[in-house]
């Protein structure tokens, strides 16, 4: 059973930043794709960013620039460095496993990320 585990949630004041983590306890790390998910209030869960198991990076385009998504297959973690936090950044943020050799994807628990003065 997969479960994923985030840190670094809280609250910001505009323009400042966070860097989320997410830790996974899978045998086989690298061998994942991962995503960063979030959910504001009343609002669908959207794709904030993704990285591949080779490496290749995906943005949303309202987080471009600012936000950058890593990985660190030694210590089985996801990060996510947001910089330039928006009010409009105010969410519960997911980190996403999907293995796709199984087809299977895990979700982690969420943490939550506001911005605000």
């Amino acid at each position: 059973q997969v479960q994923l585990v985030e840190f670094g949630g809280g609250l910001v004041q505009p323009g400042g930043s966070l860097r989320l983590s997410c830790a996974a306890s899978v045998i086989i790390f690298s061998i994942n794709d991962m995503n960063w998910y979030r959910q504001a209030p009343g609002k669908e869960r959207e794709l904030v960013a993704r990285i591949t198991r080779n490496n290749s990076t995906n943005y949303a385009d309202f987080v471009k620039g600012r936000f950058t998504i890593s990985r660190d297959n030694v210590k089985k973690e996801v990060y996510l460095q947001m910089n330039s936090l928006k009010p409009e950044d105010t969410a519960v943020y997911y980190c996403k496993l999907e293995n796709r050799a199984f087809g299977s994807s895990s979700w982690g628990q969420g943490t939550q990320v506001t911005v605000s003065s």
